[in-house]
């Protein structure tokens, strides 16, 4: 890391899910923080960030932590582009710097036993976020969302910062009622 914006992130933000057990008062302590740090963004992102892909939305990795408690991405996102209905284990802040990023929600409906069959999902709410938009989520209840960007809208860039390693997480099958753990 070479900028002092994203260093004093850092910092502070390992310090926050060290010393906040409750994901809810993490990201609420973390979501001010994001503010700024988009701010700062043109400081520390450099090209390797906005790499994109034209198969699908790219992710960046700008840090992770040594003990895998925690990694920030800049994630690039193509007109068009879009997540599969997923959710993350983990809580999440998340802070556009450039476009318009949309979060298309899900409810779940049927209990959660565990069981990666008879999940039972409704369409909830959106929110467009624009530049400068922070929001954030906690992983109980599942936060289950489609992310992406529409394609009549230019490119969107977010940074992601999740209190894990975010190499794997749940997708589902809205209409055969299942998930399944992706890496």
């Amino acid at each position: 890391m070479t900028s002092p914006a994203l260093e004093t992130f850092i910092s502070r933000a390992v310090a926050l899910n060290r010393d906040q057990p409750d994901p809810a008062d993490c990201v609420q302590a973390l979501a001010p923080l994001m503010l700024d740090l988009i701010d700062q963004a043109g400081s520390f992102l450099d090209a390797s960030h906005y790499r994109s892909d034209v198969a699908g939305y790219a992710r960046n990795l700008i840090y992770e932590a040594p003990d895998k408690g925690l990694s920030l991405y800049a994630l690039v996102w193509l007109p068009g582009q879009w997540t599969p209905v997923h959710d993350h284990g983990s809580w999440g802040v998340v802070g556009v710097v450039e476009g318009v990023l949309e979060e298309r929600g899900y409810v779940r409906l049927s209990p959660d036993n565990g069981a990666d069959t008879g999940i039972t999902l409704a369409r909830g709410g959106a929110v467009l976020l624009n530049h400068g938009a922070v929001s954030s989520f906690v992983p109980n209840p599942d936060h289950i969302h489609v992310t992406g960007v529409s394609s009549d809208r230019p490119r969107a860039v977010s940074l992601h910062l999740y209190g894990r390693m975010m190499s794997d997480f749940n997708i589902y099958d809205v209409e055969s009622g299942t998930r399944r753990r992706v890496e």
